[in-house]
């Protein structure tokens, strides 16, 4: 079999999983016994789109690994950063934050935090020594306090206004297809404030470097209330064209006479409906940015940067900017892992910084890169999908292992209560055992990088 042949029947593997996710569903009693009748096309289409999302991910993800071999490990902070975009753009507005003092003291407040920043930035430039090091904290004092006596009183302002609802500053009420550039955007904006400082380290203190700032992200995510409500969430994110509400559509005649015709009731048809307009959706900018990834990988510029990265000493000795280069692909990276951000709070319908974990936005999108093949963009893409899969389905699955093997044990086993709760630990058992196998027998992923 070909090469290109195998990769089709990766893909046709791929495939039948979310088939036979559709049409057969299992059914494990407490006793051990099973029962198999029909699924439903819902629930694939759920795994379904979460898999596009996460195969954008891995692209980016490939691309400052792949590429350029630039370790981020702050996968999270760039998603989370980029699902505030729909928070900022499409959510409606807070008119009582618009007609107020509050968002001028706002604003006011970061132009004199980010002014503070700009000066000690000066300093650092244009002095030297002792006088560099008294100059900065002398502006880190000054302009702290500065900030904060200008900013705190608009923040009380803003999280006193009826905080059940909003507490923050709201939205600009703009179409949810809109938030997604934005949030490239958005991410690409923090890659280039991080990379400008970060990227000058060895791969291993930029592994820890972007760890921490991508817990930083998050943790501001979490705690001002004034953004994004914190904890409390962002629940008014609207859906991105052509998706319609399902109880609009239940209440359509048009739609009601089509179920009928399908022979399914309107409440079945309209959350499948919706489902496929979403998937619709995440597989067009999937395309679009796997073709531009493709010709990008195939030009001069994709030669040069793995180049740069087989051996950075010989392309500095040639001339290329490798400093330059690597914070070019890390905004890209970091862009497409912000657009995909975005597209997971408008599937959502809400914002939930509280999810934002390492283990679901870092580590299993490495994951996906690893097993798919990093430096190949299927590769990377057949890995979000089956990695994705897995991570959904090894919970039911191991729950049913487990009381399958106790099924002929007494009840009052304690061997069998143990294994029952093991079986909480099965996907994190799984994740680990998958990457130890594609480690040793294909260490360089499924469809490794030509």
């Amino acid at each position: 079999m070909s090469l290109n042949l195998r990769n089709i029947a990766l893909f046709a593997i791929i495939a039948v999983f979310f088939v036979l996710e559709a049409v057969v569903e299992w059914k494990i009693g407490p006793s051990g016994s099973y029962t198999i009748f029909a699924g439903t096309w819902n629930s694939s289409l759920v795994i379904l789109n979460l898999c596009l999302i996460s195969a954008i991910m891995a692209l980016g993800v490939n691309i400052q690994w792949g590429y350029a071999g630039l370790f981020n490990t702050g996968i999270v902070g760039f998603v989370a950063i980029g699902g505030l975009a729909p928070v900022l753009v499409s959510s409606p507005v807070v008119p009582e934050i618009w007609t107020g003092p509050g968002l001028y003291r706002l604003m006011a407040g970061l132009a004199l935090g980010a002014g503070a920043v700009a000066a000690a930035v000066y300093a650092y430039g244009r002095t030297k020594g002792r006088t560099r090091t008294l100059a900065i904290i002398a502006i880190a004092i000054v302009g702290f306090f500065l900030y904060r006596s200008v900013l705190d009183p608009a923040v009380i302002f803003i999280e006193a206004n009826n905080p059940a609802t909003y507490g923050n500053i709201g939205g600009l009420a703009l179409p949810a297809l809109i938030s997604w550039p934005v949030g490239g955007l958005f991410a690409a904006g923090a890659a280039w404030v991080i990379g400008k400082t970060a990227l000058g380290l060895r791969s291993d203190y930029l592994a820890i470097a972007t760890l921490g700032i991508g817990e930083i992200i998050v943790a501001i995510l979490k705690n001002e209330d004034w953004l994004d409500r914190g904890v409390k969430n962002v629940i008014t994110i609207p859906r991105p064209w052509p998706v319609p509400e399902e109880i609009k559509l239940q209440g359509a005649s048009w739609f009601q006479e089509l179920a009928a015709t399908l022979g399914t009731s309107t409440v079945t048809a309209s959350t499948i409906l919706v489902k496929l307009l979403y998937g619709s959706l995440f597989l067009a900018v999937l395309a679009l940015i796997l073709v531009a990834s493709e010709l990008a990988l195939k030009s001069p510029w994709g030669r040069m940067m793995r180049a740069i990265r087989d051996n950075e000493t010989a392309a500095r000795a040639m001339g290329k900017d490798v400093t330059r280069r690597h914070l070019q692909i890390f905004i890209l990276g970091s862009a497409i892992c912000g657009i995909a951000g975005a597209m997971l709070v408008t599937l959502d319908g809400q914002l939930t910084p509280g999810s934002y974990t390492p283990l679901r936005f870092t580590f299993t999108i490495w994951l996906m890169v690893i097993v798919g093949g990093s430096g190949n963009n299927w590769g990377a893409i057949l890995g979000a999908f089956l990695i994705w899969f897995l991570w959904i389905k090894v919970d039911p699955w191991g729950n049913a292992l487990m009381y399958t093997i106790t099924a002929g044990m007494p009840e009052g086993s304690e061997l069998k209560h143990y294994l029952i709760d093991s079986a909480a630990q099965m996907r994190t058992i799984t994740m680990g055992l998958i990457l130890l196998l594609v480690l040793r027998f294909a260490p360089k992923g499924l469809i490794p990088e030509k």
